[in-house]
């Protein structure tokens, strides 16, 4: 019998990150087990908080008095004990905390003590009788027989304009009846049927392979348009056979619409839906859908991957190269990395899609860690589009200073003239700046790293985020002594303003941040495009995957350098990956595609192996460059973040972390350090950033220790400063 729990408490303090030993309350004893939120007595003066039970004892082993636990918060426990195993994994991985990792399996609700919401629903009574059987009783009657238990009758009343004292006398005489009853707070609005669709050879092929071969991780590399989504529709029809339950994510909202309409048209309104625009009470609600079984499939970002379904039998990451899958926040997990580890744990099937697989995942296909399913044909006979790539120091020099060249511009005007839509992407993310030559294009890069220099305003200096080094912006270029040397730089809105210049009767949509920050901001666009009543659609990666137009015959890549001049290691394989993805956006209809893509680079790999769609070429190229340069695959690398408003401080403390850190490496030659210096982004929001970088081989071990060493070094200005450790980021900016 256990008498004794281990307790994480709910405190974000990195101090009292360890288990707490707690005595079970005679009367809790046959209860209590792991995973349950409980209210215990903390610190000196005993403050009532919660906790996590993770352990259970027969016997206590320490000495002195032990304090009790007080109460049981909830009817049932929150995480499992396989849960518990992935939150200890997640814990020495990602460098976090116990907590950390135990909220990303508790919707926000549960700590804002939310219950279900409940509401009195209307159904029909007993047969209509008498005078009672004419209108407007019998027409009421047979709408609340044909949405029984949705509506109140205040809603019902609203909705059809019926009136409000024939339901109340239909309710008294029986007609209706009304019961209480918890309601979901997600909109469960039916969507149009979607029908089954004949699989092809190869997503046939595919489909076999997962469900019957004894590998339990797998890769679809299929081209854009290939149906990977009618595969894993076909994957999760067969899993509800098994009376097994899916979880399909996909990397942001911006996809969830068209995956939650295909989902929810083939399978009913029974799927869960979960993703961060969700409200505390709609997230909570789902969680619950999950928890108590109601449901067997869910749809959704990242987060989705821990929703409490207790007999898994599938996991799917589509679009699984997206850099939205790894967290930028406590814990900094990758979901990737979570659905392997739960795949093992709940021995289920993982399967991984893109038209673009990350370099590390393809790296373990060739491992044959991963199964490989290639996929080398759009369904339904469609064919990718050609793509063209512009060369825009050309354009210069025949004096189009447009930020659309001819053929883009002429391309348009022609799909204007046809009927057609158009999406111009353009990938204008956060603060990604560069300096180039627009005649030649130059780009000022670091004589030490060979990285793009960064320019910053304050100091008006070039500076390189590897080595420290710097120095002044010229005025000309080294290598064609022109004088067009300047920022580049051109926003969603501005090409939105130039279509509107120079195409004054085409109906414009944006898709970016700014336009999509309303909780159906992102449907309402899609659907707008979607129906015809706009004909181009402008935006930033968020048009770049997933999304399905058929009448698309054009896209435009405004500037591929954007993203391929980034001072980071990932920057050609992110310029190939949204090259390629937004090109399969053109053409997945009877209608031919065509792509433009306009670059200052045109002889760089990964804009000609994303033209000519060859992914194994880039592959080959960039693969031996990580080799070389001692990247992942074929290495770890830790990046440790510290920001301040006090910047002396920072400086002080941040070289402080570094000379312990260089006496710790010198037991280890395979690991090599870079830095302290400031970050690509050297100050957001008041806060100055500086940063240290780990690279080699390193193991579980060596990344605790350096976490101890950094947290033990700052434990006195933990107000003043803040810490980010991150295990393999996306980006090093």
């Amino acid at each position: 019998m256990f008498k004794y729990v281990g307790i994480i408490v709910n405190n974000s303090s990195i101090q009292v990150d360890k288990i707490f030993t707690y005595k079970i309350a005679e009367n809790l004893v046959n209860i209590i087990d792991i995973g349950f939120r409980v209210k215990v007595p903390f610190g000196m003066g005993n403050k009532k908080i919660d906790g996590f039970v993770v352990e259970l004892y027969e016997e206590y082993e320490g000495n002195g008095r032990i304090k009790e636990i007080e109460e049981i918060c909830d009817k049932f426990p929150l995480f499992t004990k396989k849960d518990l195993i992935i939150i200890k994994e997640m814990r020495e991985k990602y460098l976090c905390t116990y907590l950390d990792c135990i909220k990303v399996f508790i919707p926000a609700g549960v700590f804002k003590g939310m219950k279900n919401k409940r509401e009195t629903l209307i159904y029909t009574g007993k047969v209509l009788e008498g005078k009672y059987y004419k209108e407007p009783y019998k027409n009421i009657y047979e709408i609340v027989k044909s949405n029984e238990g949705i509506y109140t009758k205040t809603a019902l009343s609203n909705e059809y304009n019926l009136s409000l004292s024939s339901i109340n006398t239909m309710l008294k005489y029986g007609f209706l009846s009304a019961q209480d009853q918890i309601i979901n707070r997600y909109n469960v609005r039916q969507y149009d049927q979607y029908l089954k669709k004949n699989l092809n050879d190869e997503q046939n092929t595919a489909v076999k392979r997962i469900l019957y071969s004894g590998k339990k991780t797998f890769l679809i590399h299929g081209v854009t348009g290939s149906g990977k989504t009618e595969i894993y529709m076909h994957l999760v029809s067969e899993m509800i056979k098994q009376d097994k339950e899916s979880i399909i994510l996909v990397p942001e909202i911006a996809l969830t619409p068209q995956m939650v309409e295909r989902f929810k048209g083939r399978f009913g309104k029974d799927i869960s839906v979960f993703h961060s625009k969700l409200s505390d009470g709609e997230r909570y609600d789902e969680w619950l859908r999950v928890k108590m079984g109601k449901v067997k499939v869910a749809i959704g970002a990242r987060s989705a991957i821990f929703l409490p379904f207790k007999n898994l039998g599938l996991i799917v990451i589509d679009e699984e190269h997206e850099g939205s899958y790894k967290s930028d926040s406590n814990p900094k997990y990758n979901a990737r990395e979570i659905g392997e580890l739960k795949c093992r744990i709940e021995n289920c099937k993982l399967v991984l899609g893109s038209a673009t697989p990350s370099i590390e995942t393809y790296y373990k296909c060739n491992k044959g860690e991963i199964d490989l399913i290639s996929i080398r044909n759009r369904a339904d006979g469609a064919i990718l589009p050609e793509v063209q790539i512009v060369d825009m120091r050309e354009e210069l020099l025949n004096n189009n200073k447009s930020i659309f060249s001819k053929s883009l511009y002429e391309a348009i005007e022609d799909r204007l003239s046809r009927k057609e839509q158009i999406i111009l992407f353009l990938n204008r993310r956060g603060f990604s700046t560069f300096v180039s030559c627009r005649k030649c294009g130059y780009v000022f890069k670091c004589s030490n790293c060979d990285i793009s220099l960064t320019y910053h305003s304050n100091g008006g200096k070039l500076m390189c985020h590897y080595c420290g080094s710097s120095q002044s912006v010229p005025d000309t270029c080294p290598k064609c002594a022109s004088k067009y040397v300047k920022y580049f730089g051109v926003g969603t809105e501005k090409v939105e303003q130039e279509i509107k210049k120079y195409f004054p009767s085409a109906n414009t949509l944006r898709m970016d941040f700014d336009t999509t920050r309303g909780k159906n901001s992102y449907e309402e666009i899609y659907n707008t495009f979607k129906s015809g009543k706009a004909d181009v659609l402008i935006g930033t990666q968020m048009v770049a995957k997933g999304l399905d137009f058929k009448n698309v015959t054009l896209v435009g890549v405004i500037a591929a350098d954007l993203s391929l001049n980034l001072p980071d290691f990932r920057s050609a394989e992110r310029t190939f990956q949204l090259i390629t993805q937004v090109s399969g956006r053109a053409g997945r209809g009877e209608k031919k595609g065509e792509v433009i893509v306009q670059t200052y680079s045109s002889e760089n790999y990964s804009i000609r192996y994303a033209a000519a769609n060859d992914y194994e070429s880039f592959y080959k190229e960039e693969i031996e460059l990580r080799d070389n340069m001692e990247y992942p695959p074929f290495s770890d690398i830790i990046l440790i973040n510290m920001s301040s408003k006090n910047e002396n401080l920072l400086i002080k403390n941040i070289q402080n972390v570094g000379i312990f850190l260089r006496n710790e490496l010198e037991k280890n030659d395979k690991i090599k350090m870079l830095g302290p210096c400031p970050c690509e982004i050297s100050k957001i929001k008041e806060l100055y950033r500086w940063q240290i970088i780990l690279k080699g081989k390193i193991d579980r071990q060596f990344g605790g220790n350096i976490r101890k060493i950094v947290y033990d070094l700052l434990k006195d200005v933990y107000n003043d400063i803040r810490v980010s450790i991150d295990i393999n980021p996306n980006s090093l900016l």
